[in-house]
């Protein structure tokens, strides 16, 4: 009976210590195989930023910088001008430069401007009407809607970090963290500034082309001379007046050495004629 007893408890000693190792290998498979949970918001704080960017790359429009640059000759200098201010009122543009002048064989206009976008094309050929040929027509576009995207999502990250600090700033107890906290701040705060201001520069660019036009009239040979030679004979007139000024100026400002010589000679003068007497 005794053995009988001490059979059954060896029994279930070994039955037991079996099961606890199979219970203890099921659980280190099952920790080994299921991922840990991810801590709470951080899957969906990714997902709306993964949202935000896909948004702002289908959202932001084609962004293009368009330039142009027209020199051509005319007949009238007075029409094509009054052709180009037509084109820029009808264009909602502004003339923000502008200059004339003549050299040798010609007189010439230049003008800078500013257009919006979407009128570039019309105003283009709005000033082009009439012109048999351009010297110069350089059109250009500049695709910037990459760096437009890619400053907006670098703003929107500095945005973000700039909010955990401010709520990591609200429960710091310790002035020297209040301290560093600011710091950090404040440099963020001029990289956004920063990357604002780039932004907004490259909207106004966008927004607004910038056009050049140069035009000019040819001189006829014979008139040029004429020209030429008058201008020449008027300056060598005004030349020799301002000479025959400067060189009275001179003489006034040295009155003293003026009269110094003329007592000078009148001495000698008179004592050569001394010597002829004797």
């Amino acid at each position: 009976m005794r053995q009988l007893f001490f059979l059954s408890v060896l029994f279930l000693a070994l039955f037991g210590c079996s099961k606890s190792e199979a219970e203890s290998n099921d659980v280190a498979v099952s920790a080994v195989m299921v991922p840990p949970p991810p801590p709470a918001g951080a899957s969906e704080s990714n997902r709306k930023d993964q949202d935000l960017n896909k948004s702002s790359k289908t959202k932001i429009p084609q962004k293009i910088i368009k330039q142009g640059s027209l020199r051509f000759e005319t007949d009238n200098l007075e029409n094509t001008y009054n052709q180009i201010q037509k084109a820029v009122s009808d264009n909602k543009a502004r003339i923000i430069n502008d200059s004339e002048g003549k050299d040798y064989n010609s007189v010439y206009r230049s003008l800078t401007v500013k257009v919006p976008s979407q009128n570039f094309d019309r105003f283009i050929n709005n000033v082009s009407k009439g012109v048999s040929y351009f010297e110069v027509k350089n059109i250009s576009a500049e695709d910037v809607t990459e760096q437009f995207i890619d400053l907006t999502s670098r703003l929107h990250t500095k945005k973000k970090l700039e909010e955990r600090y401010l709520q990591i700033l609200q429960k710091a107890t310790k002035v020297s963290e209040i301290l560093e906290i600011e710091k950090q701040i404040s440099a963020i705060r001029e990289e956004i500034e920063s990357k604002e201001g780039q932004l907004k520069y490259l909207e106004s660019r966008v927004s607004e082309s910038t056009v050049t036009i140069d035009f000019y009239k040819t001189i006829a040979e014979k008139e040029g001379i004429k020209i030429s030679y008058g201008s020449k004979i008027w300056n060598a007139l005004k030349s020799g007046f301002y000479s025959l000024s400067d060189f009275l100026i001179s003489l006034i400002s040295v009155w003293p050495f003026v009269i110094l010589f003329c007592v000078f000679a009148y001495f000698i003068r008179r004592r050569l004629k001394r010597r002829k007497k004797e």
